[in-house]
């Protein structure tokens, strides 16, 4: 693999040398500014500098990054400079000769409120863009998400990838910390997958893909940071929309974002409820060895019909309290119920294929989720140099009960009651140091508090019982300074954050009691060089971490099924790893190019494992897997990436990624068996050290059809891979999708078909205790949905298609953009 990556890095810089530019000449000028809203002096990002050479009529440009600044390089010539933005009046220079390098200093645009209804965008902003520090997925513009959640949303993410699970991984790596506008948030409640099923996408504006995160974020997530941002209404006057959707299998959904902005106020909300039902399907055959031959064989078919109902609301009122300062206060709400009844038959055969015994396992669950958030802000710009001050406060709760009967030949019930309260209170200070530099310093306390009451009911008390109690807190303070600065074409940002953590975790059911306390710094590294306007690299370094969350903690059982069983481990430490990301960005003409090389090692690593156990089941000895995070020694993964655009027309666009990975885990576990009838016990003995390579590959292509019909069409393929106990199959999937804009182009209709092959089912086998060494040997099948097909219908009022939220950046993530 060492070979592979040389070879890797070698074609990366050789591309760069192949596609380089030659450095400016003599004859070269460079022509920079400031472009922000006369109003509120905010920076505008994506404003459009156009330079006509009078000369030779040739028409050069670009536009502003994300605190509105310019920097265009152009030759020596008589220029006709004009500056344009949407909904805003254009500024027009007068023709002047130009040969030196020119400033022109901070360019303020007035609001054209006239022109909301008449705006005509030449070139429509591609679904990705692509930053330096950042990726960011522009929701608005994908129809294949209509009348979907953020799960959806995020598996059509570059880089990264929605498992049938739900589980989210970033570059093949489920480490990864997910935050709502910049920060942990209560709507990703309790559980994180299933809480992303119940978030309509048509909430969600964008989300930014972070593999480098600077000192300003939490160190949380090893591979790095998904902020998901909900959409807040920017535009003047009263205005909003409606979405309807409906579709098969069972998906009714509806939206309404309604926006009333004047000179002090701005109200925003969002209010959102669904009905749907997922079927879906696992299947498990599970093969039983003794001294390498099949003892027997058991098969589990089980059939989900999963129903849900759940509103959601978001009202926020941002008070401009002068023009340097806004006070903005939000709530969001959710309340969620769900029946999910499943069917299982069960077969047991011995090794001629005779019957053993056959049972039906149905399991009746119920589960209400219930959130509440409030945030405050404050923000306060000093000066339209960037100079400012960022309060936040949050607080949320979240309550979430689940309840189910299982009937069988043995039945029993188990309840499961939670509650989560979790404060957040931040500051962050930003000062500008001349004009290519900036200093930054914040505070961030996060304080978690969860109860979480385990009850199982059997019919046989003699039985063993996992019932569990378990209360838990983590209290995490942290402070964080990093500066930043621009020579020439070099830039860097420095910093460092130190994390001082505290968890408690109570056992009441055991009267158990585990206290951990550790303090740790976290420096990071970001580097930029722009080698050209629309060619530059750049490299990052960062010490991260994964804590343990609450439920890898908890030592309760699922039980989902008698023979399979997970479980927590309240003896789990943190995973440390530390990161490298080497970038490289360029556009030529309609393609632009995005790729990365990294790296990360890992110490501690928590990985999930099987491990055997003999129980009596139905007064047989039986052989049961149990599922239990653990800390293995180290994981290095390496890999490389990359994304790119081509938009030859106004009518055709493409886009497509593509991941490669590999990991390399080196760890052994030790643990004892106990025979439950004679009361002896073995030790096992397991080496995880083992090597894998897998990828993940995603293509997007937009056409426009005769009588204006956009056509969109999204293939994706993760590729096989292996780990020391298991082996998993690549998923093939595609979506499909059609819009045509109506009522005068206020309404827009969406046809969507998800997964229209129907293939999106997750196939392993999986070795237990070891790959070497199996006693049994298990295949599984899982597709969590089915194909899907709806109809969507957005209905806009006061507002035009493609109006742009001008201010959409003023409050984005925590703090503001990177450097």
């Amino acid at each position: 693999m060492t070979k592979k990556i040389t070879i890797l890095i070698c074609c990366l810089f050789s591309a760069t040398f192949l596609f380089a530019q030659q450095e400016p000449t003599l004859n070269t000028i460079k022509i920079s500014g400031k472009i922000v809203d006369a109003a509120t002096n905010q920076a505008l990002e994506y404003a459009t500098v156009i330079l006509k050479d009078i000369k030779t009529q040739k028409v050069s440009g670009g536009i502003t990054d994300l605190n509105g600044f310019f920097n265009i390089q152009v030759p020596k010539s008589r220029y006709e400079i004009s500056v344009e933005f949407i909904s805003f009046k254009t500024i027009k220079f007068p023709a002047q000769e130009i040969t030196a390098n020119k400033d022109l200093g901070i360019i303020k645009l007035k609001e054209d409120a006239a022109s909301l209804d008449e705006i005509v965008v030449i070139a429509e902003k591609s679904t990705v863009d692509i930053r330096l520090d950042k990726k960011i997925y522009n929701v608005g513009k994908d129809m294949t998400v209509k009348g979907g959640t953020a799960s959806d949303v995020l598996d059509n993410v570059p880089s990264v990838d929605v498992d049938p699970e739900g589980t989210v991984s970033l570059r093949g790596s489920e480490n990864v910390r997910i935050l709502i506008d910049g920060k942990p948030s209560a709507m990703v409640g309790l559980n994180g997958a299933d809480a992303l099923r119940q978030l309509p996408s048509d909430a969600i504006e964008r989300v930014e893909v972070i593999t480098s995160p600077s000192a300003r974020y939490d160190s949380e997530g090893t591979a790095g940071i998904l902020n998901i941002i909900l959409r807040k209404g920017r535009a003047n006057g009263f205005n909003g929309s409606v979405n309807v959707n409906v579709g098969d299998p069972r998906s009714y959904q509806s939206s309404v974002n309604l926006n009333l902005r004047s000179e002090k106020i701005n109200l925003f909300t969002n209010f959102g409820y669904r009905d749907r039902r997922g079927p879906g399907r696992y299947n498990s055959d599970i093969s039983y060895l003794s001294n390498g031959i099949v003892d027997s064989t058991r098969i589990e078919d089980r059939n989900f019909d999963r129903a849900s109902k759940g509103f959601n609301g978001n009202v926020g009122l941002e008070y401009f309290i002068n023009k340097k300062s806004s006070l903005t206060g939000t709530i969001f709400v959710r309340d969620s119920d769900g029946q999910n009844l499943s069917t299982t038959e069960i077969s047991s055969f011995d090794p001629s294929g005779n019957s053993l015994f056959n049972s039906l396992r149905i399991q009746d669950e119920g589960e209400t989720d219930q959130s509440l958030q409030f945030s405050l802000n404050y923000v306060n710009n000093f000066n339209e140099n960037g100079h400012k001050l960022t309060l936040d406060y949050q607080y949320g709760v979240d309550k979430e009960n689940e309840s189910a009967i299982i009937t069988d030949d043995r039945p029993e019930t188990n309840t499961t009651d939670e509650l989560s309260i979790d404060k957040l209170f931040q500051a962050d200070y930003v000062l500008p140091i001349g004009k290519n530099s900036q200093f930054e310093a914040g505070y961030r306390g996060n304080f978690e508090n969860l109860t979480s009451d385990y009850l199982v009911t059997l019919s046989n008390s003699d039985e063993f019982n996992p019932s569990n109690n378990l209360e838990f807190t983590q209290n995490v303070n942290a402070f964080y300074t990093q500066f930043g600065s621009k020579v020439n074409k070099f830039s860097y940002l420095f910093g460092v954050r130190a994390e001082l953590t505290k968890i408690d975790v109570n056992l009441l059911t055991s009267q158990e009691k585990f206290t951990k306390n550790y303090t740790d710094f976290f420096p990071t590294v970001n580097l930029g060089y722009e080698m050209t306007e629309d060619q530059s690299f750049t490299l990052g370094y960062s010490r991260r971490l994964r804590r343990p969350r609450s439920r890898s903690l908890n030592p309760f059982e699922n039980r989902a099924s008698r023979t399979v069983i997970s479980k927590g481990n309240v003896d789990l430490d943190p995973t440390y790893t530390n990161s490298f990301d080497l970038g490289y960005l360029n556009r030529w003409g309609k393609l632009t190019l995005n790729s990365s090389i990294y790296y990360q090692h890992s110490t501690n690593d928590i990985v999930r494992v099987n491990r055997q156990e003999v129980r009596l089941i139905d007064g047989k000895e039986t052989n049961v897997l149990v599922r239990q995070p653990i800390n293995l020694a180290s994981e290095d993964r390496m890999g490389f990436e990359f994304n790119a655009n081509y938009n030859p027309s106004r009518k055709l666009r493409f886009s497509g990624s593509f991941n490669f990975f590999q990991f390399k885990t080196d760890g052994d576990y030790s643990y004892e068996v106990t025979n439950p009838t004679t009361g002896t016990t073995s030790t096992i003995n397991q080496n995880f050290d083992a090597t894998n390579t897998s990828w993940f590959t995603r293509f997007d292509a937009r056409v426009t059809l005769p009588a204006d019909i956009e056509w969109q069409t999204r293939l994706f393929y993760r590729g096989p891979r292996s780990d020391a106990q298991s082996d998993t199959e690549g998923i093939l999937s595609a979506n499909l999708a059609f819009s045509k804009d109506i009522l005068k182009d206020k309404g827009t209709l969406v046809l969507n078909v998800s997964d229209v092959f129907n293939s999106r089912k997750y196939v392993t086998n999986a070795f237990a205790p070891s790959r070497d060494n199996p006693t049994n040997i298990t295949n599984q099948s899982f597709q969590w949905r089915m194909r899907q097909i709806s109809l969507n219908f957005t209905y806009r009022f006061n507002q035009n298609k493609n109006q742009k939220n001008k201010n959409s950046q003023e409050r984005e993530d925590d703090g503001g953009g990177e450097f």
